[in-house]
């Protein structure tokens, strides 16, 4: 609460006013001090809720302080002093002396990072009713997170480096759980969601001449049922044996059969269409299920009464568009021409002399769903400029955001990954115990246990 009046009371001037005297109060040299301002500066991001009533007021003023916090400065002043409480060397030691870390190890990065976040997250979402000087800011913001303004490297960068750093045992008081979190909201803020990729992708398509994408792949992804996670050993065999007890032969044909019915000719459409007709009087309209050599013994069972066979729906098709690669039809022809003539013709997909209809039909198809990535033809610019580097010159790099990100992270990107894939074998459950795995829980453990 503020002295002599409340937050939602003063006019502009008094709040820039009040802001001001609390970023001054984060520069003096008594540490506790500067925590409690910065304790203070965590309440305003916070949305002041000692004064408000209703939720709403509580967002309203969350979403004002926090976009006056950004315009007054107060990222950057909190950036310094994030990198001075990595850089302090005291607590790294007394977190490596102490058995058990908890959350009194890092009180003061837990409130330097849950500001930034607040100011991340606040400013990151769009509204209709953002005045024009937040939209400015919002830009700004931007800007500042995916360039190296302040600094040599990006502000994900360091977050990065907490991370190594944390999975190494060199800072063990990390709070990893808030670093991860404002870790993703930087990198959606500045390289931009989903929504983003895929209008990148389009404009990016139309730059270089290629047909538009046939979908949105995420939205096909949204759009699927997630899949149930497979049953157990045990279950799978009782399952078998069960269903051995009720049927008297195998529901599905084995290999060898179906290399018999494969060395059909597919021309003979008398001689299959007497095979299906068949094979539906035997089965009762389950095709191609009955083995070759119990076929006999199953003729003669055909009268007996048998429970009903559960019948395995599938889809129509693929709930997404196929792609082919041109390597894709080259290595068809290639197979198909080394079967049927004998020799090959390189990278020629046109030329379809000698193979069978077949063939064509299945090359007609392909060539019906090529699709030509982004990727491919900055793969095949990069193999020429290889091969003609004084002719064609340097290749033109366009400084975004992503790009400037991927150059830094380089050269440690390895270690980047083992740190992640350390944190996400942490997390996950298991039945062994876990003696060498690192603590992802010192931020949310109480300094006196129960």
């Amino acid at each position: 609460m503020l002295k002599g009046g409340r937050w939602s009371e003063l006019d502009a001037s008094r709040q820039k006013a009040y802001v001001m005297r609390l970023l001054d109060g984060l520069e003096v040299v008594d540490r506790n001090r500067r925590l409690n301002m910065a304790r203070a500066i965590l309440y305003l991001a916070q949305g002041v809720f000692g004064e408000c009533d209703t939720e709403a007021e509580v967002l309203y003023w969350a979403r004002y302080n926090n976009f006056l916090l950004y315009q007054m400065g107060t990222f950057t002043a909190f950036l310094e002093m994030l990198n001075m409480e990595m850089a302090n060397s005291q607590a790294c030691s007394s977190a490596l002396r102490k058995p058990a870390i908890s959350l009194a190890d890092s009180t003061a990065l837990r409130v330097l990072l849950s500001v930034m976040y607040l100011m991340v997250e606040t400013i990151r979402a769009e509204k209709e009713t953002d005045l024009p000087e937040w939209k400015t800011s919002r830009e700004t913001f931007r800007t500042e997170l995916s360039f190296p303004v302040h600094s040599e490297e990006p502000f994900a960068l360091l977050l990065f480096t907490m991370v190594t750093k944390f999975c190494s045992g060199h800072a063990p008081h990390f709070p990893m759980k808030k670093v991860l979190l404002l870790l993703w909201k930087v990198l959606v803020f500045t390289l931009g969601g989903f929504e983003a990729l895929q209008a990148m992708k389009v404009r990016k398509r139309e730059e270089l001449g290629l047909p538009p994408l046939p979908e949105d792949s995420i939205q096909v992804m949204r759009s699927m049922r997630a899949a149930s996670p497979p049953a157990y050993t045990i279950e799978l065999v009782e399952q078998q044996q069960q269903k051995r007890g009720h049927r008297s032969r195998k529901p599905l044909m084995k290999q060898d059969s179906l290399d018999i019915y494969n060395e059909r000719d597919p021309f003979k459409n008398d001689e299959l269409g007497a095979d299906e007709e068949e094979a539906d009087e035997i089965d009762g309209g389950i095709e191609g299920e009955l083995d070759m050599l119990e076929r006999d013994t199953v003729v003669q069972a055909v009268s007996v009464p048998r429970p009903p066979v559960e019948r395995v729906s599938f889809p129509k098709g693929l709930p997404w568009a196929p792609k082919v690669r041109q390597k894709d039809i080259e290595h068809f022809l290639e197979a198909s021409r080394n079967k049927f003539i004998g020799f090959t013709l390189g990278q020629d997909t046109d030329t379809l002399v000698g193979l069978p209809r077949p063939i064509h039909e299945s090359v007609k198809t392909l060539k019906q769903h090529k699709y030509i990535s982004i990727s491919d033809v900055q793969i095949k610019n990069e193999e020429e400029l290889e091969k003609c580097p004084l002719s064609l010159g340097e290749e033109d790099v366009q400084e975004t955001p992503c790009e400037i990100l991927y150059r830094a992270m380089l050269y440690n990107l390895p270690q980047y990954m083992i740190a992640l894939l350390k944190i996400l074998l942490a997390a996950a459950p298991t039945s062994k115990a876990k003696t060498d795995s690192i603590n992802i829980l010192a931020d949310v453990l109480p300094e006196e246990m129960p």
